[in-house]
């Protein structure tokens, strides 16, 4: 959908930034609800100035790159949240992920007018609320070993296969492997089912992230009313009740809304 800008968005970017610096690019922080256009202070990658160029409702939060491409510095890493942090001070953006670069302004202002309707129905979808994320771990010296002594299927095929003095064979080895792995999942699936029963009524929506170890119990992304945030933090005390010291909990946040931006932009 293509909406063209108001008299009102052109003189304001007339008085922002109108090009990348010479050969370089613009980088793309997020997208947020503003058809004005604004800076906002010299605190973007590399220093440089961080405004908006609006197009319809909707504006891209830039900066300029003197580069072509760009390399995930810590620096860099920190000014691209540093940017967010500040945008969700005062509203919810479309976060983008680091690295998101476009040839220049325009090539950024074609990108919005071309996804228009789509941002907006994203930007609808998460004004007035954050993200928060809980992460729950197994909290044990060996993660084998205490499925072992939780699982008593597991313990008995252990003990068939990997005791005594005979030495088991890969298949047997494979077999116990892939038994350890269908109950790690299993539990999984229940203790989270379990929590998110706890957390849906203080939040909006539940997004399960993929465990990155096996010590990882979930992983779970939250979209939060930001008033609501009392209450999710007793809900994440309440479902932590249900847990013992084999558990180590830990929430965090709020960020920038990024397990709940579903668009696919083209640069």
């Amino acid at each position: 959908m293509s909406v063209g800008q108001t008299s009102t968005a052109k003189a304001a970017e007339k008085r922002l930034p109108s090009q990348a610096a010479a050969r370089g690019r613009t980088y793309v922080y997020a997208v947020i609800t503003d058809a004005q256009g604004r800076t906002y202070g010299d605190f973007g990658i590399d220093g440089r100035k961080v405004y908006s160029i609006p197009v319809g409702r909707v504006a891209a939060v830039v900066s300029d790159l003197s580069s072509e491409k760009i390399r995930p510095e810590r620096s860099r890493l920190a000014a691209h949240q540093e940017v967010l942090k500040k945008l969700m001070a005062e509203t919810t953006p479309l976060p983008m992920a680091f690295g998101i670069l476009a040839e220049n302004p325009e090539a950024v202002r074609k990108m919005l007018s071309r996804n228009q309707r789509a941002l907006l129905v994203q930007l609808h979808r998460v004004a007035g609320r954050v993200e928060m994320g809980l992460r729950v771990t197994w909290d044990v010296p060996n993660i084998f070993e205490y499925f072992v002594n939780t699982h008593p299927e597991l313990r008995l095929a252990r003990d068939r296969f990997l005791g005594g003095h005979r030495e088991a064979t890969q298949e047997q080895k494979i077999e116990v492997g892939r038994m350890f792995d269908r109950l790690l999942n299993e539990d999984r699936d229940e203790y989270t089912d379990n929590v998110e029963e706890i957390l849906a009524p203080h939040c909006t929506e539940i997004e399960r992230n993929k465990c990155r170890n096996e010590r990882e119990l979930m992983n779970l992304a939250c979209l939060v009313e930001r008033a609501a945030m009392p209450q999710f933090e007793g809900g994440v005390f309440e479902a932590a009740q249900q847990f013992d010291n084999n558990f180590a909990f830990d929430y965090n946040g709020p960020w920038a809304p990024h397990n709940f931006v579903d668009i696919d932009l083209e640069l």
